[in-house]
């Protein structure tokens, strides 16, 4: 190519053959779509969608092509969110209000043209898929300096929806006014994690001693700085461009390494993908007794099963001091081995999903 007119004219070129194949595969989504609808089958596959980046990727290796891992799945995941919404729309539940880190999980996985319901609570979130009232939820169950979500633990525990897919968000903080001047604002909105998180940041730039007011949600807090100029937010800087307030500071956590661990809730089970992990909720029956946790935990080491996470919560039905443990281990609840760890439990061991295994773990 001799010049920039010739490198447009063959991007518009490749363009033009793109929107064709695109179109083309919509055609043939919209017939899985009524394959779906007639034999009752789940709209929303990770493990299909997993094994399409797979596959891409090592064809993109093979080739030499210049997208990684990541540039591919960027490309398709919206691809798939599309392809979802023409053979099924489907809505979505999330912990709001809009603009919340939560409300950005969910759409990295289901796209900008997907219905999105916003709900102020996780416990919204169980009922409203419970009552049937929308197909997907998604909500926090883990921060990597923060520790598990106990409110999302504890609904899972007693709900009957699955956790159907995990994904992790890395979590930035801007410090966003309408004020001109910092020493012009009189007061910091932001969740009261918000705050921990950037506890250096308000020492650096004097600002320890103004008025700090939690609330709800980073978003919520983007929304109180909208409306006041002597005023602060920190929070997310989707909200903050959400809700038109210019962003003064970015990257301001102490932790720039801080993600969040997000699950999507459903009503089906996953297939096999073989890059698996399931999450189980272990009443010990015998939980009094010395050992018998690791009696419990040496079942899963004879068959090779390795364990990701252990969580013990307080079981609230107990008099007194008892406890369950959150267990995650690598592996799919249908896969011979773990079935049978599982079957010398039955009845202290409740299945709360089989999924594909995120990517960048905490």
């Amino acid at each position: 190519m001799k010049s920039l007119d010739d490198c447009r004219v063959a991007i518009d070129k490749l363009d033009s053959q793109m929107l064709d194949l695109l179109n083309e595969r919509m055609r043939v989504v919209h017939r899985v779509g009524e394959i779906k609808k007639e034999s009752g089958g789940a709209i929303y596959r990770p493990e299909r969608e997993k094994a399409i980046i797979d596959r891409l990727e090592a064809q993109s290796k093979e080739s030499s092509g210049l997208l990684n891992r990541s540039a591919i799945a960027a490309i398709f995941l919206e691809i798939f969110a599309v392809s979802r919404n023409l053979e099924k729309p489907e809505l979505i539940a999330y912990l709001g209000p809009e603009g919340t880190f939560t409300h950005q999980a969910a759409e990295s996985r289901f796209g900008a043209m997907s219905d999105y319901l916003s709900l102020g609570s996780i416990y919204s979130v169980f009922k409203t898929l419970e009552a049937k009232r929308a197909k997907f939820g998604v909500v926090p169950i883990e921060n990597s300096k923060d520790g598990i979500v106990g409110e999302t633990l504890d609904l899972l525990a007693k709900s009957s929806v699955k956790i159907v897919a995990e994904l992790y968000m890395p979590i930035h903080m801007s410090f966003v006014t309408k004020a001109t001047k910092l020493s012009d604002v009189k007061k910091i909105y932001s969740k009261d994690k918000g705050f921990g998180q950037c506890r250096e940041f308000l020492s650096e730039h004097g600002l320890v001693n103004v008025e700090q007011i939690p609330v709800d949600s980073t978003a919520k807090a983007a929304i109180l700085a909208a409306q006041d100029k002597s005023s602060a937010a920190i929070c997310s800087h989707i909200a903050a461009k959400l809700y038109s307030v210019p962003t003064m500071f970015e990257n301001i956590e102490d932790e720039h390494d801080s993600s969040t661990r997000f699950v999507i809730l459903s009503d089906f089970k996953n297939a096999i993908s073989g890059d698996d992990k399931t999450s189980i909720l272990v009443k010990l029956e015998d939980a009094v007794e010395a050992g018998s946790l690791v009696h419990f935990l040496k079942d899963f080491d004879d068959e090779n099963i390795n364990l990701s996470k252990i969580e013990s919560r307080p079981s609230k039905g107990n008099v007194g001091f008892g406890y369950w443990f959150y267990i995650d281990f690598y592996g799919h609840i249908d896969e011979a081995h773990i079935q049978k760890v599982l079957a010398k439990h039955d009845a202290e061991v409740t299945w709360l999903g089989s999924y594909v295994k995120g990517e960048d773990e905490i």
